[in-house]
C-alpha cells in the first residue's frame, strides 16, 4: 500500500488519531519495547554478557521514559547499545516534506512547517523517514560549539531568501533540533565543554531549546543518551553537576563476566572469514586469546582505570590468524591452523592496547605482553588439562631431553619432533584436546601443553635450546609470573 503523500491523505489514516500523532518519542519507544517484551523478542541482538545486568537497566530506563547515560571503560559496547536503540522506534513516521527538524504534520514546531500548513492546508506534502534517519550521534570534542549543537544565524539563508536576520527562517539548525522526534546520542560526554553542557539543560528539563539570537523556543521531542568513561572525569573533563542531576538513569557497563562470554564476543566481532574456508581455529586457541585479556585486566602493572578493551582479544585473534595464514602460504599448506606461537607473534595487537603503570613502564610493554600470553597459556592448560598426568613429559626433560621446533615449520615435521617426547601425544589423546587424525591441530595442542608446563615452571624454554628442563628464574616486578623467553 502506497503511504500518504499529503496532509489530507494522512488525515484519512490512523495517524489522525491523537494516540499516534500526539505521542512523544519516549512513549513511542516505551510502547514498542513493551510489545517486544510481550513477544519474547531479543532486545539488543549481538550484545553478549549484559543479559542480567546492563540490558535490564536500559529496559527500565526506556520504560521510565528517562534520558540516560552509559558509564564504563573503553570497549564495553556503549556505542553499540546506543545505536541499537533505533530498533525501538517505529519503522517510519511522517514529517512535512523539506522540514529540517522533522516537523510533525499535525503540530509543526518550525516557522517553515507552520507556513507550509497554513499556505497549502491538506495539500501540504508529506515525507516518510525510516528509523535510521531518526538517530543522530555526536562525538563530544572540546571544539564543539553551541552553534553545532543548537543552531545559529545563517547569513547565506537570509541573503538567498531575502529575509531579515531576525527572521526565524534564517536559522541554521544544529544537531539537536535536527534530531527532533528521534534519538540524540553524545559519545564521551565529559569531553564536551562545560558551557555546551549547560546548553543541554532546557531540552532535558523543559523539553525545548533556545536558538542564539532569536526570541523563539523550539519544543523538541527527543530522547537524549550519553556515554562516558569514568577515567574522563579527572583525566580530560567532567560532567557538570546540574547536567548529571538531570540524567534520569546512570547505567554502569562492564567487561565480559566470564571467559565464555568473552570468547563469544570475540568470535562474533573478529574477521575470521578468510582463506576460502580452509581455516580451522581450535577451541583452546580461542580460549587462550581471550584469557590474555582477562590476565591483562588483573595485572597490577597495567592501569585498571584505563581498562583493557574487548578490542584487544579481537585484534589479537585476527593477528593470530594472519600469522597462521602467512605460514601456510609460505609452506604451501592447504590447512590454516593457528598455534600458540602465533599468539606470541600477535604481540603488536597487545602492546598498543594496554596503558602501563610505573612498574610496567620499567619492564616495557613487550615484556609484559609476552608474560600475559604465557599466563593465559597456563590458565588455558589448567582449564583444559588440569587433571592430566604430565609427569612422563616433565621427567624426560629433567633427564636432559630438549626439543626445539621452528615456529615456521610444516605440521608433519613439527609432529615428528613432538612425538619424541614421551607421553605428550598420549596426554592430548586422553584429554580429547585434538584428534590424532588432524596433525595441524595436534601440533597446536602440543604447543599448548608445553607452554602450560612452562607457565607452571615444570619445564623451561630458551632461544638457543627450545624446551628444556626447568631452571630457576629471576623474580620480577608487579607480582605476576616472570616474563617468558621468546617463543622457540
Amino acid at each position: 500500500m502506497t503511504p500518504p503523500t499529503t496532509l489530507g491523505d494522512l488525515r484519512q489514516t490512523e495517524w489522525s488519531e491523537p494516540r499516534l500523532h500526539l505521542r512523544s518519542v519516549k512513549d513511542e519507544m516505551r510502547h514498542n519495547l513493551i510489545c517486544m517484551l510481550e513477544a519474547g523478542r531479543e532486545i539488543f541482538p549481538g550484545i553478549v554478557g549484559y543479559e542480567d545486568t546492563v540490558v535490564p537497566q536500559v529496559v527500565n530506563a526506556v520504560l521510565a521514559r528517562h534520558n540516560f547515560i552509559l558509564l564504563g571503560l573503553r570497549g564495553q559496547a556503549k556505542s553499540r547499545i546506543m545505536r541499537q536503540l533505533v530498533t525501538l522506534l517505529d519503522e517510519q513516521i511522517p514529517i512535512l516534506a523539506g522540514s529540517e527538524v522533522n516537523d510533525n504534520p499535525f503540530r509543526p514546531i518550525s516557522k517553515f512547517g507552520r507556513q507550509l500548513v497554513e499556505e497549502l492546508g491538506d495539500r501540504a506534502p508529506i515525507e516518510w523517514i525510516p528509523q535510521h534517519r531518526r538517530y543522530v550521534e555526536k562525538l563530544a570534542t572540546p571544539d564543539v560549539t553551541i552553534a553545532d549543537m543548537i543552531g545559529d544565524v545563517d547569513p547565506i539563508k537570509a541573503a538567498r531568501g531575502g529575509h531579515l536576520l531576525s527572521d526565524e527562517l534564517t536559522i541554521h539548525y544544529g544537531l539537536l533540533p535536527r534530531s527532533n522526534r528521534g534519538i540524540f546520542a553524545i559519545n564521551e560526554l565529559p569531553d564536551l565543554a562545560g558551557k555546551i553542557q549547560v546548553g543541554l539543560f532546557n531540552i532535558m528539563q523543559e523539553g525545548d531549546v533556545q536558538i542564539k539570537g532569536y526570541p523563539i523556543r523550539l519544543a523538541l521531542d527527543v530522547l537524549l543518551v550519553f556515554s562516558a568513561n569514568p577515567e574522563d572525569y579527572t583525566a580530560r573533563g567532567k560532567i557538570i553537576t546540574p547536567l548529571k542531576d538531570r540524567v534520569g538513569s546512570e547505567i554502569l557497563t562492564h567487561y565480559p563476566p566470564t571467559v565464555e562470554h568473552g570468547m563469544k564476543i570475540t568470535q562474533q566481532e573478529a574477521w575470521l572469514d578468510r582463506n576460502g574456508g580452509a581455516l580451522e581455529i581450535p577451541d583452546f586457541i580461542h580460549e587462550l586469546v581471550e584469557r590474555v585479556a582477562f590476565a591483562a585486566r588483573e595485572d597490577k602493572r597495567i592501569d585498571r582505570r584505563s581498562g583493557v578493551s574487548q578490542r584487544l582479544p579481537i585484534s589479537v585473534l585476527e593477528n593470530v590468524l594472519s600469522s597462521a595464514e602467512q605460514r601456510s602460504i609460505t609452506l604451501k599448506e592447504k590447512q590454516v591452523v593457528p598455534r600458540v606461537t602465533d599468539v606470541y607473534d600477535a604481540l603488536p595487537a597487545i602492546t598498543g592496547k594496554i596503558e602501563l603503570e610505573y612498574e610496567g613502564e620499567l619492564q616495557g610493554a613487550e615484556t609484559i605482553a609476552k608474560d600475559l600470553v604465557r599466563r593465559a597459556a597456563g590458565n588455558t592448560f589448567d582449564a583444559r588439562l588440569g587433571g592430566a598426568d604430565c609427569d612422563a613429559i616433565v621427567e624426560w626433560f629433567d633427564q636432559g631431553g630438549a626439543l626445539k621446533v621452528s615456529a615456521n615449520e610444516r605440521s608433519d615435521v613439527c609432529l615428528k619432533g613432538f612425538s619424541t617426547v614421551p607421553g605428550l601425544l598420549d596426554v592430548i589423546e586422553l584429554t580429547g584436546l585434538a584428534p590424532r587424525k588432524d596433525p595441524a591441530t595436534v601440533v597446536s595442542a602440543c604447543e599448548l601443553v608445553l607452554e602450560g608446563l612452562v607457565a607452571h615452571r615444570r619445564i623451561s624454554r630458551s632461544d638457543e635450546l627450545g624446551y628444556v628442563r626447568a631452571r630457576l628464574e629471576r623474580p620480577q616486578f608487579g607480582g605476576g609470573p616472570s616474563a617468558p623467553d621468546s617463543p622457540f
